[in-house]
């Protein structure tokens, strides 16, 4: 009361200072519930309270005041429905902005009696029903949005008659049958966007009426037909995506589209060639026509006159060479044309194409070696050249075979015909992966290979390679997978092999490599997959870890014995191998040091043999007239076998997470319902993750079962789930879990093992570290089944209709695991709605919204300008792990 209200923040008041005219407190934090009070004010014409955290419903009085023309509610946590009490006077309302909230129900029918209104926008809410055809009423209506909501049924046919539109957005929803011939004649109309819904039919030919428009997306639904020569007549288009339909015929002529910069038809049945006219088009930066059945050849001069910045060709039947010119705007950065037919060498312009990042022309007949300067381009992150004829030596423009490219993480060369050495990629220190594999490679392994770091798959298998395997590949400690089979390698294999934490396969197989097998190998952890044959080994197989199960073809052509194994094929050892070296030192060494380390030696093998077939053999104990059957996975865990019976009696309640500690921690979950459990659906599920070992994956240390029960042993990790933890997490830390997610999906989809369900509560973070570590739900996968994933809103749609779990299952979950880090929402949200509602809210969000106004609130102060865009990317590969279709999502 102490200063007059006039002055107060956001206060707008009349000429006199006497009566309120504008509240404008956007922005401000304010949270609470909407007093009906503020909507009794006589002169007001303006309120706009959006972008807080106001809830409960919206007054029933909203529009009582005869004044107010703009009203804007927008991004707020408003629920319930939306109230149409329209003064008997009518209103003047021109402005209604509700978007962004939790709003249910259907839109009023009354909605068409606003007979002012300008601007509508009901987007980003949980709305059903069907678009009242009352809207037609709405003459003066020029913004319609009802986007990313629940609504169905047919787009009203009379919403043509609304001629002064000129943005319509209905995205996003569940809305069916023809698109309205009528809407042809909306003249006024710049933007048109009907995505991701359930539309079908043609495109009507009346769209080439629309004159004015710049924006067509008709993108994610069913339309069928030709694409009307129409629309292609539109001189005033900037953005035209009509793909992921089955759209059929040719691509009409495009010269007229001079304004046109981007174009997107993939994902549809289009045949026929591309028009020469599409490299007249000045202002074209993206193109994108992959996955149809194009034929012919690319156009020469594509490129030439454009300004090119994304091509994307791939997955058609396309021949002919690499146009010359691609890269003339200087400014291209995306260059996709794999799996067509193209010929003839890879075009010398591109190897000072500077601005390329990634190149994908795998899967053709490409000829000739690498242009000059193409081992220089320094913003190149992906390069994909496997599947071709491409032969010469991988040498840089200077012959000393250093390659220029810092930013690399993903080189592919293989299925081609190079020669000479190994490139040297040891200024390339963010490679990921590297495969070399099948080329005619010669000379040694570079040494230099052991500096890259964040190395994680490393493929040189099937060329000449010869020498021995340099030791400073143990420093790369991110390895996962190492083949370098069908070689020339000699020596032995480095003790280091065996202490790369990560390490999950290895092959070493037809190569020319002698020595005895590290012991250390056998006893790596990670280790799962081990192909040793046709080499010159001699000496026992260790009898540890990966070669406990290892498979008689994975051991063979070698001069091996077996030792304590009997399903190898190899002939059992008689006596103990040892090396000349070795039996000089003993008959050297002193008699009664000779007795001593026998005797120690006899001591620790004795042990440690009782231990090695305790560990995996499955062993039978009875308790109380019960049959549990126990297995063990690990060393340490196996030291529980004498404390089992005490261990499986006090778990007579069900308990979770209930963690014991002996000499080592882990936790106990207790299992039920084991009487329609398949025996050997168990076995296969239980032995597959019991052999994994990967940082970040929770370890399966034991198993035991009975007939009406069970009991899984996991490693105690210090931490909670990340739907508990995730509010409280840094972006550092929440994008160092996404990245150790990806990581245990790719080493999991390796082997053919999928999670069935990723979601934060199976999702470990570490207190130690913040690192994620996934755990597999063991009780659903071999327990309950597919069924029982179901209700869980982190499983792909077509599963449920499949009840089939796939590598593409696990990725949809983790895309929604992505919305959730950068967001703090799920797809339970009761804020959001239903299932669906979050990953339609996160599309409307990438393509309509600032990044401020949905990135979680917790980390949007630690956001600075630079990692603005590695946000917008992160959700933008969300919402390609979220796409309807499970093959437009990555691995």
């Amino acid at each position: 009361n102490s200063t007059p209200f006039c002055t107060w923040t956001g206060i707008t008041c009349s000429p006199t200072q006497t009566l309120v005219t504008q509240i404008n407190l956007s922005n401000k934090n304010l949270s609470g519930e909407l007093s009906p009070a503020l909507f009794f004010l006589s002169y007001i014409n303006s309120i706009d309270l959006s972008g807080n955290t106001l809830s409960g419903s919206i007054p029933e009085n909203v529009f009582s005041s005869l004044s107010l023309q703009s009203l804007n509610l927008s991004n707020n946590n408003f629920t319930g429905l939306i109230p149409m009490s329209i003064p008997k006077l009518g209103s003047a309302l021109e402005v209604l902005d509700l978007s962004n909230n939790m709003l249910s129900g259907s839109i009023p029918e009354d909605i068409g009696l606003f007979s002012n209104m300008r601007y509508l926008d009901l987007g980003g809410n949980t709305l059903v029903g069907e678009i009242p055809s009352s809207i037609s009423n709405l003459r003066g209506l020029e913004y319609l949005t009802l986007a990313s909501n629940q609504l169905s049924g047919e787009i009203p046919s009379r919403l043509g008659s609304l001629r002064k539109l000129k943005w319509v957005y209905l995205g996003y929803n569940k809305l069916s049958g023809k698109i309205p011939s009528g809407m042809g004649m909306l003249k006024s109309l710049s933007h048109l966007d009907l995505v991701y819904n359930n539309l079908s039919g043609p495109i009507p030919s009346s769209f080439g009426n629309l004159t004015n428009l710049q924006y067509l997306f008709l993108y994610q639904n069913k339309l069928t037909g030709s694409i009307p020569p129409s629309i292609f007549s539109l001189q005033n288009l900037i953005s035209l995506d009509l793909s992921d339909n089955s759209l059929s015929g040719e691509i009409p002529e495009v010269a007229h589209l001079k304004k046109l910069q981007v174009l997107h038809l993939f994902s549809n049945n289009l045949t026929g060639k591309i028009s020469d006219s599409i490299s007249s088009l000045p202002n074209l930066q993206v193109l994108q026509l992959w996955a149809n059945n194009l034929v012919g050849e690319i156009p020469q001069e594509l490129g030439k006159h454009n300004n090119l910045t994304i091509v994307d060709l791939s997955t058609n039947s396309l021949s002919g060479k690499i146009p010359k010119s691609l890269c003339n705007s200087g400014h291209l950065f995306k260059l996709i044309l794999f799996s067509n037919s193209l010929e003839g060498e890879i075009p010398s312009s591109l190897g000072n194409c500077n601005s390329l990042k990634r190149i994908r022309l795998q899967n053709n007949s490409l000829s000739g070696g690498l242009p000059k300067g193409f081992t220089k381009l320094k913003n190149v992150y992906f390069l994909d050249l496997s599947g071709n004829n491409l032969s010469g030596k991988l040498e840089d423009d200077d012959g000393d075979g250093f390659w220029e490219m810092p930013t690399l993480q993903m080189l592919n060369l293989a299925k081609n015909k190079f020669v000479g050495n190994l490139p040297d990629l040891s200024r390339s220190v963010l490679l990921e992966n590297l495969d070399l594999s099948e080329n005619d490679f010669s000379g040694m392994i570079p040494k230099s290979y052991g500096r890259l770091s964040q190395l994680m798959d490393l493929k040189l298998g099937r060329n000449e390679i010869s020498g021995s395997i340099p030791e400073e590949l143990a420093s790369c400690k991110k390895l996962v997978s190492l083949d370098l089979s069908h070689n020339r390698l000699t020596g032995p294999i480095p003790r280091g092999l065996g202490q790369m934490p990560v390490l999950g396969q290895l092959d070493l197989s037809d190569n020319q490599l002698t020595g005895e097998i590290p012991e250390n190998l056998g006893a790596a952890d990670s280790l799962v997959e081990v192909n040793i044959s046709y080499n010159h080994f001699h000496g026992v197989l260790p009898s540890t870890g990966a070669f406990l199960a290892i498979n008689p073809s994975a051991v063979t052509g070698n001069h091996l014995c077996s030792g304590d194994h009997s399903m190898t094929g190899l002939p059992p050892c008689r006596g103990q191998v040892r090396s000349p070296t070795t039996t000089i030192v003993i008959i050297i060494g002193a008699a009664v040091a000779l007795v001593i380390v026998i005797c120690i030696v006899m001591f620790v093998f004795t042990r440690q043999r009782r231990q090695r077939r305790r560990l995996l053999k499955v062993q039978r104990v009875e308790i109380e007239e019960v049959i549990w059957e126990v297995q063990f996975f690990d060393q340490k865990a196996s030291n529980l076998m004498p404390n089992i019976r005490d261990l499986l009696k006090h778990s007579t309640t069900p308990t979770k997470n209930n963690s014991t500690k002996t000499n080592m921690s882990y936790v106990v979950e207790r299992l039920n319902g084991f009487l329609n459990s398949d025996d050997n659906l168990w076995e296969e599920i239980i032995s597959q993750y019991g052999k994994i070992r990967h940082p970040n994956i929770v370890k399966l240390l034991g198993a035991c079962r009975s007939e009406k029960e069970g009991l899984l042993i996991y490693e105690n990790i210090q931490g909670r789930s990340l739907s508990q933890a995730l509010h409280g997490l840094s972006w550092v830390s929440r994008r160092r879990i996404a990245l150790g997610i990806a990581r245990a999906l790719k080493f999991l989809h390796y082997h053919c093992i999928f999670m069935g369900e990723v979601s934060p509560e199976n999702v470990i973070i570490d207190e130690e570290d913040d690192e994620a570590r996934l755990r597999m739900d063991v009780v659903s996968l071999c327990c309950l089944g597919p069924k029982s994933l179901l209700s869980s809103a982190y499983v792909a749609p077509e599963t449920k209709e499949a009840k089939e779990i796939t590598d593409r299952n696990d990725v949809y979950g983790f895309g929604l695991i992505l919305v959730e880090l950068l967001t703090g929402r799920g797809p339970m949200d009761p804020e959001l709605g239903a299932h669906e509602g979050i990953v339609g809210w996160a599309r409307y969000c990438y393509s309509d919204c600032h990044l401020d106004t949905w990135i979680d609130s917790v980390i949007r102060d630690q956001i600075k300008m630079k990692n603005q865009n590695e946000i917008v990317e992160i959700m933008n590969l969300a919402l390609q792990c979220t796409a309807t279709d499970p093959a437009a999502r990555p691995c």
